[in-house]
Parts: C-alpha cells; sequence; structure tokens
C-alpha cells in the first residue's frame, strides 16, 4: 500500500511532517486490523486454534497504535497551528482510528467464537458466513485503499458494499432463529448469531471509514 498523497496547506514543514507521520501510522494500524480479520476467519472457519491465540498480542499492537494516534492529533491541534483542511484531516484520523480500533476488537471477538464452539460439529450455515467474512475483509482492504489514495469516489462506493453484509446477515439470522428441533445444547447457533453480529459491524465500521475518506476530501459529510 503507498504513502497517503494528502499534502497539508500549512507553510510549516514541521507540522507538514507531523501529519505525514499520522498517516503513516494509520496505514500501520490498518494493516494489523486486517491480518486480525485474516486470522479470525482462519480460527473460525478452518478450526484453526493456533491463528485464535494470536489474535490478544495483535489487539494489543493495535490499541497502542490508537492511544498514540489520538493522543497525537490532540497534540497537534492544541500546541501547532493546523489550516482548516489540517484540522479537518486531523479530526477524521481520530474518528477513523476508533474504527479500526472496533473492527479489531470484533476479531478478537470471533478468535474467542472460534474457540467456544470448537468442540462442536460445523454447523451448515458456515460456508455462508464464511462468504460474509469475506465480503467484510473485503470492505476493510477497500477502505484503506481509498484511504491511502484519498479516493473520495472509492471510499463512498463502499455503502454498495455494506449492502450485501447487511442481506447476509438479515438471512443468517433468521436462518438461526428459525431452526427447530435442535438436538443437545443450543450454544452453537448462540455463538453463530454472535459471529454475524460481529462480521455485520465489522462492515459497518469499514463504511464509516470510508465515509471519513470522503470527508478528508470534500470537507463535506454524508
Amino acid at each position: 500500500m503507498k504513502a497517503v498523497i494528502y499534502s497539508p496547506n500549512s507553510g510549516s514543514p514541521q507540522l507538514a511532517r507531523a501529519i505525514r507521520r499520522l498517516e503513516r501510522d494509520v496505514l500501520r494500524m490498518g494493516a494489523l486490523v486486517e491480518q486480525s480479520c485474516r486470522l479470525s476467519h482462519q480460527a473460525l472457519f478452518a478450526r484453526d486454534l493456533q491463528a485464535a491465540e494470536e489474535l490478544p498480542r495483535l489487539d494489543k499492537k493495535i490499541d497502542r497504535f490508537y492511544r498514540q494516534i489520538e493522543s497525537d492529533c490532540t497534540s497537534i491541534m492544541t500546541l501547532q497551528a493546523p489550516t482548516a483542511q489540517d484540522l479537518r484531516c486531523l479530526s477524521a484520523f481520530m474518528q477513523l482510528v476508533r474504527d479500526l480500533e472496533r473492527i479489531g476488537d470484533y476479531a478478537k471477538d470471533l478468535a474467542d467464537i472460534a474457540v467456544k464452539i470448537f468442540p462442536y460439529p460445523p454447523h451448515q450455515s458456515l460456508p455462508e458466513i464464511a462468504v460474509m467474512s469475506h465480503h467484510a475483509q473485503a470492505m476493510l482492504a477497500t477502505s484503506l485503499v481509498a484511504l491511502a489514495d484519498l479516493d473520495e469516489v472509492g471510499g463512498r462506493s463502499i455503502k454498495n458494499l455494506d449492502d450485501t453484509v447487511d442481506s447476509a446477515y438479515d438471512r443468517l439470522y433468521q436462518t438461526l432463529a428459525q431452526q427447530r428441533d435442535l438436538p443437545g445444547v443450543v450454544e452453537p447457533i448462540i455463538l453463530l448469531a454472535l459471529a454475524i453480529r460481529c462480521l455485520e459491524r465489522m462492515a459497518d465500521h469499514s463504511t464509516n471509514i470510508g465515509q471519513r475518506v470522503a470527508y478528508i476530501v470534500t470537507g463535506q459529510r454524508s
């Protein structure tokens, strides 16, 4: 992924360097979140418990980036003299990294679900849920490319992808909720319902990232 092409209007080289540093950190954080999503997918659908064990370590790294970026944005806003465009970018970054942090949390939740559901036989809905997971991961990747390129159109287009995930969520929820004559415990059904909710929320946060990219470019909120 190439570096962000945002060019601060401020005449201060120090401020320009600080914002570019922030941009690089946001993309590094995004790469860690993408890795978390891949590992959670592997844990849940390939029944790879070793992948699940990697998530807490990654989540701590993501949280450190989140706190650092938020602190750096606040410092620049209060200690330097950013222009209106710079402030728009900084405020969007502060909101955007919160979305990334939440996606990372949901990936960790999916890994926890994978561990809990491991003793049970694979459910018939798992292949369809795996497709939903792939769509959510594609949305995150698209939002990060839009950020790296400062692509307003790409950022706004993610909303269309979100409709696919929402439809899958509604369909799968109905399938799980209406299942009858369950032999034994119902825990696997509850866990899968939680899993699709995590994926739906991950997609929503990716949509938010795309909207924030558009705001950085245009100054207009959707």
